[in-house]
Order: structure tokens, then C-alpha cells, then sequence
């Protein structure tokens, strides 16, 4: 098998952990020796041991001595620093494993190539680069907090066929336009567990009431966010209110959420798109038609665009490239 293929493996590991690693990176470790896999591991949540740790503690004892002369195989650069656990780079030089692929390195400030450093610096053959891109790409949420100090932002609606998010509505007492359906909630509540927070505006916390948790999907409940003034005694408990975006991301990624999930209305995601502050978005096609109503937000020209099915629910999913 080739490198190419180990790093696939690792990738593969690494989704284990995406509900509950961050946090920290998915990240996934394989260890080979003469083309056979002895080891492997993946880091399954913020503070419990990592990909590289996990892959050496599986080794088989018969297999242990062969570690001197296998190649570990890792997603992401080890780590260098002394954290909630040991650094793994150093781990590595101990177990006397005497080649490691790396697909990319760990924009982190406390790594940054120093992992990589300290493997050669003792002896140790690094590749690094191997999938790079599909390994960037798995842990887009992290990378994107450790380089622009903010949440990856996706934004998520629904639309009628006629291009509206909802009918006129005079008062909380009317219902909402139901655009959604029993398949299409599966989406939107796993988008939901996949995020470590999930936004709206202050008028449709007012107008919707909702409550922002996860129901029909596995996972967690988001931190529940709303942006807006809101008045005393109008913010149910377990959410937190910010007036302005700039500070909500800033208190967020003080926080160590790296992902927000933005469900408001559409003045409120078409300020984060005007803004340039959304990394995805996700359009649900609805087949009712409205008539009239309010305006879905609109996109800017050029952006990415792929037409998806999931769960026989037609999404526009735009990527902010």
C-alpha cells in the first residue's frame, strides 16, 4: 500500500472523533510495519489521549518490538507542548519508531513545526504533506479558529420555491411558514450536533421561540447563542446574548468554540454574508410556494456552489472559497 493510502486510513479514524474532539482536531494515526497495520488510533474527545498515543497503546505485545522499525502514519503534526496530556512528539522518540508521515502541519501556536522539529532533530525520517489538502480540509473548523481567531461560520435557511424564508407575520401568535420537512430535520439537527454553538437574531428568538437543541440527530446540544438586544427577562436560560457580531466572535473563540452554526432570519445571515464571515452555507429547497412573504438573504456572485441530496432534501451548499 502506498502512503497515500495509510494517510486515507487516518482520515478515516479521525471521523470517529468529530461529535466529540473539538476543541481539538479529528485527528487519526496508523502504524505500519512491512504493509501490515500493527497499530492504529484516533483522538475521541478533548482531553482523553491522542491519535498517536491510542495507536501505540493498541500494538499488540508480540508486535512491540517491531515499533523500531515500523512507520507511523498521522494526520496532523504531533503535538510539541504539555497540555492536558504529555506532547506526543516526544512520546514518538521514546517508542523509538524510526519513520512518521504527516499529512499536515499544526497551525496551533504552541506546534507550528515544532513537532515535526523535534522528531528530526532526533534522528526521526519525516515526510510531511501526504494528503495534505484532504487532512486541511477534515479539520477546516480548527484550522480556521487557530488562523483567523474566530468559529468556522456555516449559515443555514430554507427556502420556498419562490425564493422566501417565510410569509408576513405581525406577531409570535402566527405560525411560521412550515418549509421544512420530517427529512430535511434530520439535516438540519445533525448540522446542529455538529456545531459547538448555533445563532439567531434577537427578532426571531422573539417571533420563533425556539429552542435551538438537538432532537432528531445523536449529539449534543449547541451553546445557544443570540445576537441582538434583547430585553430583561426575554432570554430564556442557557443562552447567551451579544449585541454585536464582532464581539460574539471574539467571546466565542475566547470560549474555544471553533464552530457556530447561524439559523436566524434573513437580515441576520445577510449581515454575516455582506460581512464575508460564513465559510459554508446550506439552502434547503423547499417545493411549496409562498406568493410572498420575506425575502430569502442573497449570495454573492462567484462564490462556490454544488447542488446536493441528502435525505431526499435538494440543498444549494455554497462554500466561501
Amino acid at each position: 500500500m502506498s502512503h497515500e493510502q495509510y494517510m486515507q486510513r487516518c482520515l478515516d479514524l479521525a471521523r470517529n472523533g468529530r461529535l466529540h474532539a473539538a476543541p481539538n482536531p479529528m485527528v487519526g494515526a496508523v502504524i505500519v510495519h512491512e504493509d501490515r497495520i500493527i497499530g492504529e488510533g484516533f483522538h475521541a474527545c478533548c482531553g482523553t489521549p491522542h491519535a498517536e498515543v491510542q495507536a501505540i497503546r493498541s500494538v499488540r505485545p508480540e508486535d512491540r518490538p517491531l515499533l523500531k522499525e515500523s512507520t507511523l502514519y498521522v494526520s496532523l503534526e504531533p503535538c510539541a507542548h504539555f497540555g492536558r496530556t504529555p506532547p506526543c512528539a516526544v512520546l514518538i522518540v521514546k517508542t523509538g519508531i524510526p519513520r512518521v508521515v504527516v499529512g499536515c502541519v499544526d497551525p496551533f501556536a504552541k506546534v507550528q513545526g515544532r513537532g515535526i522539529a523535534i522528531l528530526r532533530e532526533a534522528g526521526i525520517d519525516v515526510t510531511v504533506g501526504v494528503l495534505e489538502q484532504e487532512c486541511l480540509k477534515l479539520n477546516r473548523r480548527f484550522m480556521t479558529a487557530q488562523t483567523l481567531h474566530r468559529p468556522y461560520i456555516t449559515l443555514k435557511w430554507a427556502r420556498s420555491a419562490d425564493g422566501f424564508v417565510d410569509g408576513w407575520r405581525e406577531s409570535a401568535e402566527e405560525a411560521p411558514a412550515a418549509l421544512s420537512t420530517p427529512h430535511s430535520l434530520l439535516h438540519v439537527h445533525k448540522l446542529r450536533a455538529e456545531h459547538q454553538a448555533i445563532l439567531v437574531g434577537h427578532h426571531t428568538l422573539r417571533m420563533d421561540r425556539p429552542t435551538l437543541t438537538v432532537r432528531h440527530w445523536t449529539g449534543e446540544n449547541p451553546l445557544r447563542v443570540v445576537l441582538g438586544r434583547v430585553a430583561e427577562g426575554e432570554l430564556p436560560g442557557g443562552f447567551q446574548a451579544f449585541a454585536d457580531v464582532e464581539t460574539m466572535l471574539s467571546e466565542l473563540y475566547r470560549q474555544g468554540v471553533h464552530s457556530l452554526l447561524v439559523e436566524g432570519g434573513p437580515q441576520t445571515l445577510q449581515s454575516f454574508i455582506d460581512q464575508g464571515l460564513w465559510n459554508e452555507a446550506y439552502v434547503e429547497l423547499s417545493e411549496q410556494e409562498l406568493g410572498s412573504g420575506v425575502p430569502e438573504p442573497r449570495m454573492p456572485v462567484g462564490g462556490s456552489l454544488r447542488v446536493e441530496t441528502v435525505y431526499g432534501v435538494t440543498l444549494w451548499h455554497y462554500t466561501n472559497v
